[in-house]
């Protein structure tokens, strides 16, 4: 990894901060957002599961109709026997040829009745797996059409967004680069343990931003001082003087604008 540049304490802590900045401008982006990214991906993972299930009935279908068609083959052998079988008990000689030939007879036609059975049963399996379809179908679409719904929705709020966050990122990793490694892993550590992402704060009315825990006034000046990185004792988040905060607040708004 490519060294640092060596950069003061107080430059340090000015890129924290500008940092903060940025990412909970990012954060302030994303919670516009707020969970269509996550609704759109879902809606498409659902879509693809639906069209999957979809092919999958219509192949259903298709080997359904492939069985009533065999077994259409196999009523229409069975009958051929069957003419066949009569003809020949007219010309038999014996009783015992003759019930042979029953026999037979009688086989086809249970073959008949019972190929008869299947291709009724296959028929109600086809008309269920259709209506499954038909539901599906119209599910697909109406998915579909919520889908366009959110996608054009966050197009929006992407089209008003999407090159202010472009320059937020490029401005982040600028200033990431001003900062020590170790700095960089305790800022993100620190904004991951907390819920609304302040890891850099600055005192205000003598506490640290968000906090009711008064900062000794010799402590205050220490921070004043900018020369060393200086923690808040109960929230872990590093601190910053209030006078230097208002600076880079300007700094970045006037960037944005």
């Amino acid at each position: 990894m490519a060294k640092k540049k060596e950069v003061t304490v107080e430059e340090k802590l000015r890129a924290l901060y500008d940092l903060q900045l940025i990412d909970s401008r990012v954060d302030e982006i994303k919670n516009v957002r707020g969970e269509l990214p996550l609704e759109i991906e879902d809606l498409e993972d659902e879509i693809v599961g639906l069209n999957k299930r979809l092919s999958n009935l219509d192949k259903d279908v298709e080997n359904l109709k492939g069985e009533i068609s065999g077994k259409k083959l196999v009523i229409e052998e069975a009958n051929a026997l069957v003419k066949k079988y009569a003809e020949q008990q007219k010309k038999v000689r014996n009783n015992r040829e003759f019930n042979s030939i029953s026999k037979e007879t009688e086989y086809q036609e249970l073959e008949i009745e019972l190929a008869e059975k299947r291709i009724k049963e296959y028929k109600v399996k086809i008309e269920q797996k259709n209506e499954i379809i038909t539901s599906t179908k119209e599910k697909i679409a109406r998915q579909d059409d919520l889908l366009k719904h959110k996608s054009a929705e966050l197009n929006d709020i992407m089209g008003d967004t999407i090159k202010e966050e472009e320059l937020l990122l490029k401005k982040s990793a600028e200033y990431s680069e001003l900062i020590d490694d170790h700095l960089i892993k305790a800022y993100n550590r620190i904004r991951t343990s907390v819920k609304n992402g302040l890891a850099v704060v600055s005192i205000e009315r003598g506490a640290s931003g968000g906090s009711f825990f008064t900062i000794p006034p010799q402590r205050q000046v220490e921070i004043a001082s900018r020369k060393k990185i200086i923690t808040d004792e109960h929230s872990g988040r590093i601190l910053v003087d209030g006078a230097l905060a208002e600076e880079e607040k300007e700094k970045i708004n006037n960037l944005l604008k």
